[in-house]
């Protein structure tokens, strides 16, 4: 059995090839020209490697698929990492192209959309009794209070740039029209929520969560409100079931992170979906949750039914850690800076503990970590 993994510049991509890999699957590593360091590339886990043309990228992605396909005489699993990628793949055109080539698990255009706009996910949100922050009028706001862009990242934007917090009228202005340039359109104006970030990831078919996990943020970076560099995974019903009505309505099938923020009488409130591979993904393999291989196992049998994998029962392990050791330093920093010194020290703790597992690093497989902090230097940790 063969799996294609695609964008493996991103770091989250270590944990779906250490996985499968580990499972004794056929892991092809794939990645764009120019889309940066592969450093999936460099993992023992990484059968063989493509890096494919920009120009007509889904063209030679799907005749990868093909050529394996013939060779093996059964079809590949392709997992798809980067929101670029899935956007590409869900393209009606490619539809029948993909079925007779592979399996794979995703969505249709229409849910892939709705999920990706913020403003969509807010009218679902309150259709659905899910408790979102408060939205403003550039008119309304109340300060401090978020900017962000409905799809930062269909513009290219990373975790840091898709947001901007304002303290006043004229960072507003500023933000509203840094954003419009960008996109063309007017930001999501929302409250600002002092609580910690929350979330749940997932795998789903059809409307239907497969395999899910619960987090939450124990540090980020920047400090003010960035991605995660350390998450805890908790037992959460609440977001499971928030998160399912959204699943269920959309009929998603494929990897998702439903993410939430508490208020200030600790209730979570629905910010976002991320509709692809989420920046936390690691914790779903620190934690035992065979979300990965269900994964796998949704995308292989779309492929292969007469060849289908059974499920797997699988309990994760609440309370496990997940940093970003480099990252998590950083926010340690920051938060010394900012006068939080026991969140400061919780970093160095955590570095410390060997329990709580590293993102990018395993000891069993440091090639990709040796050169993903090469990169991560050598551009000055940006």
């Amino acid at each position: 059995m063969t799996a294609i993994i695609t964008d493996v510049h991103y770091r989250m991509s270590l944990a779906a090839i250490r996985e499968l890999g580990e499972r004794k699957i056929k892991v092809v590593c794939c990645e764009r020209e120019g889309a940066g360091e592969p450093i999936g590339f460099y993992s023992k886990y990484c059968a063989a490697s493509r890096l494919l043309p920009s120009e007509g990228y889904v063209d030679a992605l799907l005749s990868l698929c093909r050529e394996i396909c013939e060779a093996e005489g059964e079809k590949p699993a392709l997992l798809p990492v980067g929101a670029y990628t899935i956007g590409e793949l869900v393209k009606p055109e490619n539809k029948e192209k993909i079925s007779a080539v592979c399996g794979a698990l995703l969505p249709e255009k229409s849910a892939l959309d709705t999920l990706n706009d913020k403003e969509a996910v807010a009218r679902l949100g309150r259709e659905l009794n899910i408790p979102i922050p408060e939205e403003y009028t550039p008119g309304t706001a109340r300060f401090p209070c978020v900017v962000k862009p409905k799809c930062g990242e269909k513009f290219g934007l990373s975790a840091g740039e898709r947001y901007r917090i304002v303290k006043n009228r004229e960072e507003l202005t500023a933000a509203r029209e840094h954003f419009k340039a960008i996109t063309g359109g007017e930001p999501v104006i929302q409250q600002l929520l002092p609580g910690d970030g929350m979330g749940c990831s997932l795998v789903a078919e059809n409307g239907r969560i497969m395999s899910s996990l619960c987090h939450r943020r124990v540090r980020e970076y920047p400090v003010t409100g960035g991605p995660s560099s350390c998450c805890e995974a908790v037992n959460y019903p609440l977001l499971e079931d928030y998160a399912g009505r959204l699943i269920e309505k959309t009929g998603y099938s494929g990897l998702c992170m439903v993410e939430f923020k508490l208020d200030a009488e600790d209730q979570p409130r629905l910010l976002e979906v991320n509709p692809r591979v989420w920046g936390t993904f690691p914790l779903t393999r620190a934690s035992n949750t065979g979300l990965i291989w269900e994964w796998f196992r949704l995308s292989w049998n779309r492929g292969n039914p007469d060849r289908a994998i059974p499920a797997e029962d699988r309990s994760f392990k609440a309370g496990k850690r997940m940093a970003f050791t480099a990252t998590d330093l950083a926010a340690g920093a920051g938060y010394f800076r900012a006068g939080q010194k026991k969140r400061a020290l919780g970093a160095v703790g955590d570095l410390l503990n060997p329990k709580v597992a590293d993102g990018v690093w395993e000891w069993g497989d440091i090639k990709p970590a040796a050169r993903y902090y090469k990169s991560l230097f050598s551009r000055g940790g940006k």
